[in-house]
């Protein structure tokens, strides 16, 4: 019988997994407090929007280089100085006499999110005996869900009735928090990783890597086309009220509990790539049926039941998939490469709609997003055709010690 993991190792893992909330509140609660942001600061919906294409484009640059420069020192050390970092971009976002200023600071969030994210989990599987290491990842984890049920809806809520600048000195306030949680509860006891640049380039230079990479990027781009702009469409096409987007926003974050605990299962008995067929092809259908079924607000409540559960489908089978096609040297950058390539998508997705909203408003941002998600798709096949091909016609050179199957190929 095994025993559970001693309380001094769970108070460190809940602090970890307290960072992971406050980082992806802080990152996302721009999407569902748009309309305050907009307000507070005079801007069109679109220039808000950017505000968190900015965020995302930030970490998927400097993520895959903060590992380069910083990862070889104490992972505890990383997570520490990306929290004050973007506790710091938080406050400036509070303090932000104009729309450079807000840039600035959106820029400076995304630096301290390349220390935290990339790290955390690796950090708390660490920490503990290899057998509780399952469950450390999901404790860990639960900080992002939390983040989608609670946080986001919440952001939105202070957003609208104390103010953007309120929201993002709570964000500040939080982020010192949580280091302080960090520093008192994690023991330093985790070294870093020495990445190299080719490490990166060479992943990269794989087919079947790269077109993983592009899967998780067209479905994050169209999967943020539409929700960084849920608020201005409940407005507009659905006549909702703030209450309305917090409540969309709450439905979102529990269907997506729901959405983990199914994969947890499914995964069992399907492979990755079948999960990610199905959790795009559901996805595609429920935004078709968001597009051509009445503008009712229950309705659209039910169809967001379906767009979180498909969408929280897709996060763990995509990882899942890096991990099986990675080899165990390189494994570690490809699931830092999966980050960046995700925030990139948030990015993309999310100045897209930015410049198509205001053209032509939600049947363009809509369509554009089936149009990423059928990418996504193309992407997968193509992945999956490179990897195949590789396992056939030089088995030798995908086992542990080969990462250029495609080359010899």
């Amino acid at each position: 019988m095994q025993n559970p993991i001693p309380p001094s190792q769970r108070r460190a893992l809940w602090a970890l997994s307290l960072a992971y909330f406050v980082q992806a509140t802080g990152a996302l609660s721009v999407a569902g407090s748009l309309a305050a942001v907009s307000h507070e600061w005079g801007l069109s919906d679109g220039q808000s929007a950017r505000l968190l294409s900015i965020f995302g484009l930030t970490f998927a640059l400097a993520a895959p280089l903060a590992q380069i420069f910083f990862g070889h020192l104490m992972r505890k050390y990383q997570v520490l100085a990306g929290m004050l970092v973007f506790g710091l971009g938080a406050l400036l976002f509070a303090m932000a006499a104009d729309y450079p200023m807000l840039i600035a600071s959106r820029i400076v969030m995304g630096l301290g999110a390349s220390l935290i994210g990339p790290v955390l989990v690796a950090l708390g599987a660490e920490l503990v005996a290899q057998h509780d290491r399952g469950t450390a990842i999901a404790m860990i984890l639960l900080g992002v869900s939390m983040a989608s049920m609670v946080g986001i809806p919440l952001a939105a809520w202070i957003a609208t009735t104390w103010g953007a600048r309120e929201l993002f000195a709570l964000v500040a306030l939080f982020s010192l928090l949580t280091a302080l949680a960090v520093w008192l509860s994690v023991p330093n006891i985790v070294k870093g990783a020495d990445i190299r640049f080719r490490q990166l380039v060479a992943v990269l230079a794989e087919g079947k890597s790269l077109a993983a990479f592009l899967v998780v990027f067209f479905i994050t781009s169209g999967v943020y086309d539409m929700y960084a702009f849920i608020s201005p469409l409940i407005r507009d096409n659905w006549h909702g009220t703030a209450t309305s987007v917090s409540v969309a926003l709450a439905v979102i974050g529990v269907a997506g509990i729901f959405g983990n605990l199914f994969v947890g299962r499914a995964a069992r008995r399907y492979s990755a790539e079948r999960l990610l067929v199905v959790g795009i092809t559901l996805l595609i259908v429920d935004m078709l049926a968001i597009m051509i079924l009445p503008a009712n607000l229950m309705l659209l409540y039910l169809l967001l039941v379906l767009w979180a559960f498909s969408t929280d489908l897709l996060w763990p089978s995509q990882q899942r998939r890096v991990v099986e096609i990675a080899t165990a040297e390189t494994r570690g950058i490809s699931l830092a490469l999966t980050s960046a390539f995700m925030f990139c998508g948030i990015g993309f997705g999310s100045a897209v709609a930015s410049w198509i909203y205001p053209l032509w408003g939600f049947y363009g941002v809509m369509l554009s997003a089936v149009l990423f998600l059928l990418l996504a798709l193309i992407s997968l096949l193509i992945s999956e055709r490179l990897r195949v091909r590789c396992l056939t016609l030089q088995p030798a050179a995908c086992d542990i010690r080969e990462s250029r199957c495609t080359k010899l190929a």
